[in-house]
């Protein structure tokens, strides 16, 4: 069913930065793009150019991140540009990317939701394909002790309840929250919510060789006595970036959903296997939109 026009930019739009991960300078470009075309990165930096589509063909699974994949391109936590779009209902949009991750700006999608913002939003002829979940359908950890799950809801749109809890000992504290996603409610609540770490982890992850850029103004740094070298702009901000980052890995759905989704402690690994069972529960989806008569 579809019930609301696609939208793309304006005008372009352009955000750079480096990325968190690999430290890699990088700049992106967002360019209008017509009716049906979706979400596509372009590798501007590589041979030929190659066009990574977002959708779940082109997914690789990486530890802690959302990456794309096409033969030899591929483009690395993709999920704060996507939360950005799809948060503002931006569906048709050309990104060039002269770097194999995007930019970390400052953990959250806010940065990109501002350039987006300035850039203007225009609806387009054709009408966005929507996807309403009909049957509950969950997936878990091995060890069982995260999940999510999707289930029927009687309002349209999509509805995500995130419960976050580490366990005793976490510095941390238990978060739970629910959010009827629109563009409004996604600029008010999640926007800026940025990505955490326990200290613990940085020292792993800069001894792998990441992140040998971040400093504890790039993101949310826990210790034992709470964040590090920053402050809150929430006191649940990090299960409001949770919400944030399973708006991006369910964008690769490329549709409207339409369905209450609600997690326990999951991450992208989880939420990217959710879509690939609603996509093959779901043997008329399609990314592309029906007709629509007035």
């Amino acid at each position: 069913m579809a019930e609301r026009r696609q939208k793309t930019l304006k005008r372009n739009a352009e955000i750079c930065g480096f990325g968190l991960f690999s430290g890699v300078d990088v700049c992106l470009r967002f360019h209008p793009a017509p009716d049906n075309t979706g979400i596509v990165f372009r590798r501007v930096d590589l041979k030929g150019q190659p066009d990574l589509p977002v959708c779940l063909e082109f997914l690789e699974s990486t530890h802690r991140r959302t990456s794309l994949v096409n033969g030899n391109a591929r483009v690395e936590l993709t999920e704060h540009v996507l939360a950005a779009l799809a948060g503002l209902q931006i569906d048709n949009c050309l990104i060039e990317i002269d770097a194999p991750e995007v930019p970390g700006v400052d953990g959250s999608c806010r940065p990109f939701v501002e350039e987006l913002l300035a850039a203007g939003i225009v609806e387009q002829s054709s009408y966005r394909s929507s996807l309403r979940i009909e049957e509950a359908l969950e997936v878990q950890s091995d060890r069982g002790d995260a999940s999510v799950q999707v289930r029927p809801q009687l309002s349209e749109g999509l509805v995500i309840t995130y419960h976050l809890d580490y366990g005793n000992g976490s510095p941390i504290p238990p978060q739970t929250l629910t959010v009827d996603v629109t563009p409004e409610t996604f600029l008010r609540e999640i926007a800026f919510a940025r990505t955490f770490v326990l200290e613990a982890e940085v020292e792993a992850l800069r001894a792998a060789g990441y992140g040998q850029r971040v400093t504890e103004k790039d993101l949310l740094v826990y210790s034992h006595n709470g964040v590090t070298g920053n402050t809150l702009r929430a006191v649940d901000e990090c299960v409001r970036h949770k919400i944030l980052d399973a708006i991006g890995d369910f964008a690769l759905l490329g549709c409207d959903l339409k369905g209450h989704i609600t997690a326990w402690r999951s991450g992208h690994h989880l939420n990217q296997q959710l879509a690939q069972k609603i996509k093959a529960s779901h043997k008329e989806y399609s990314t592309q939109p029906t007709s629509h008569v007035a």
